[in-house]
């Protein structure tokens, strides 16, 4: 194995899909065998002529800063919970969407995608 492969090695990776977006988070090796975590967003845009491309963004985050950002991501995501709920607002606007007594209902039978924490579908790797 060369340097290359060392570093770009995956250890430990889950996948979230979410709607047009997949994030993939990678534990990785650097060439000391030391750890760190990328975080790669990937979104899907179609073209009009039905072709499609990727984009695809990364976060790398190493040990140093775990702590740090582990404590601003809770607070974060505390703040918005508080302040706004765990209602997906934007679903409100989608053409398919029903709302009768209290229940959020769909007009076809597809659930749609959601990226609430109960919608979350663990996939190994190498599935993809």
């Amino acid at each position: 194995m060369n340097d290359k492969e060392l570093v770009e090695k995956d250890i430990f990776s889950k996948v979230l899909r979410a709607g047009r977006r997949t994030y993939f988070f990678d534990v990785r090796a650097t060439k000391a065998d030391d750890y760190y975590i990328t975080i790669t967003e990937s979104k899907k845009f179609t073209e009009e002529d039905g072709s499609y491309h990727f984009k695809k963004h990364k976060i790398y985050l190493y040990k140093e800063d775990f702590t740090s950002f582990n404590e601003i991501l809770s607070e974060m995501t505390n703040y918005v919970i508080n302040h706004k709920g765990e209602e997906v607002i934007s679903e409100r606007h989608q053409k398919d969407f029903k709302k009768e007594s209290g229940i959020a209902e769909y007009s076809n039978s597809e659930e749609p995608t959601s990226t609430s924490s109960n919608s979350y579908t663990d996939i190994d790797f190498d599935d993809i």
